[in-house]
């Protein structure tokens, strides 16, 4: 059992105000860099406070081999520290990307202030333990910066270098100034980990958030996980690799917050009713999937006559349908529009054209499906649905 000293951060909220939210970085993060953006947007509900892993962001290099649960232990005396302080008690809750997800899961089956643990690109097992050892080799004759091209391409989303260098740049820099033994050492914790055989024996609600174009923790893993968690939820980002905290900060943020709400009894959101889960996790897909302008609009024309209808929209189509893990969201994108030009709707076809093209899918495959379209309902439909996706296409061309 190592002896570790993780430095923590608080990155939103005021001390001893609001629920405690611990959250933990990836592998060659900052948790600075990782979740500043998203802990922005908590910090009105939450204190945040974050913890780096040993040598990387504030914490000293590891001095001994450590593991998982080692990381688990100390994050919990963390928390337990912090919740000491407080002059009255407050509720406690753990999210975490990758390795941090890993301590996450970890935390679920031990005894401590946890109440719900959110694990984000994070399964039971991650990789496989040769190519962990063959990286804490590689990087300690060569140093971190040897993974930073690699972990450039791992790491991110198509296209979210391009629309967000900043960020990318803050967490490739935290990379490069990781300590080398301490990342090594974490690899090799990486290389033990394996929690299949255990994960089904966790003591409080899980959430799992894969990645839509994550290669390291793929949806498919993430989703066997959760199937082995008595009660566990998994919700897909439909935008995100492995990173989901700093490449969709404001969906994670909503994600987090609705898994986290409570009744004014202090019932926690996974024992609420089916239906309010359902609009959580639907309004959350629904922001992913038509973006937040969107959303916002149509939640701003909401009335009294209309407000039940919206309700069913989200609770049905998006909390239901759309959260399904058996369709990749750009495939059921595809499946959207055939369906729009088929029976002629096409305000909606034009607001899906959008949508398609935030689940992944390109001008040249939106293409395609119309040219499917026009064999199957009709050169007619297809030709009008060209002329509409063409005035959308250009559209979105002018915004970028």
């Amino acid at each position: 059992m190592a002896d570790l000293t993780l430095s923590t951060s608080r990155l939103a909220g005021e001390p001893h105000r609001g629920d405690l939210l611990v959250v933990g970085p990836s592998l060659g993060t900052s948790v600075t860099a990782l979740w500043s953006d998203c802990a922005g947007t908590l910090g009105d509900r939450f204190e945040v406070v974050g913890w780096d892993l040993p040598g990387h962001g504030r914490s000293v290099p590891a001095t001994a081999p450590f593991s998982v649960a080692d990381l688990a232990r100390s994050v919990a005396a963390i928390a337990r520290g912090l919740l000491g302080q407080d002059p009255v008690r407050r509720r406690c809750w753990y999210a975490g990307v990758s390795l941090g997800g890993a301590v996450g899961l970890q935390l679920s089956l031990d005894d401590g202030p946890f109440e719900a643990v959110v694990a984000i690109a994070a399964a039971a097992s991650i990789g496989q333990p040769n190519a962990w050892h063959e990286r804490a080799g590689l990087v300690r004759r060569a140093g971190t910066p040897v993974m930073v091209e690699g972990s450039a391409r791992r790491w991110f989303a198509p296209g979210f270098v391009d629309r967000n260098p900043g960020a990318a740049a803050r967490l490739l820099n935290s990379l490069w100034d990781a300590d080398a033994e301490s990342y090594a050492k974490a690899c090799e914790a990486l290389a033990t980990y394996d929690l299949r055989r255990r994960v089904g024996a966790a003591q409080i609600p899980v959430l799992l958030l894969p990645g839509a174009h994550d290669e390291v923790v793929t949806v498919e893993n993430a989703t066997r996980t959760a199937g082995a968690v008595p009660g566990a939820e998994v919700h897909v980002l439909n935008s995100c690799g492995h990173l989901g905290s700093a490449e969709e900060p404001a969906v994670v943020a909503e994600v987090l917050t609705g898994f986290f709400t409570h009744d004014t009894d202090g019932t926690p959101m996974t024992t609420q009713p089916p239906s309010r889960r359902t609009h959580e996790s639907g309004m959350a897909v629904r922001r992913e999937v038509l973006g937040h302008a969107h959303v916002d609009a149509a939640e701003a024309r909401k009335d009294d006559f209309t407000k039940e209808f919206q309700d069913l929209i989200t609770r049905y189509a998006w909390g239901e349908i759309w959260t399904r893990p058996g369709l990749e969201r750009r495939m059921r994108s595809a499946v959207t529009l055939t369906a729009l030009i088929a029976l002629g709707h096409w305000d909606e076809f034009e607001i899906h054209v959008r949508a398609a093209l935030r689940t992944g899918l390109s001008q040249d495959e939106v293409g395609e499906v119309l040219l499917q379209c026009a064999i199957y309902c009709g050169v007619p439909a297809a030709n009008h649905a060209f002329a509409l996706a063409q005035a959308v296409l250009n559209e979105v061309r002018d915004e970028r």
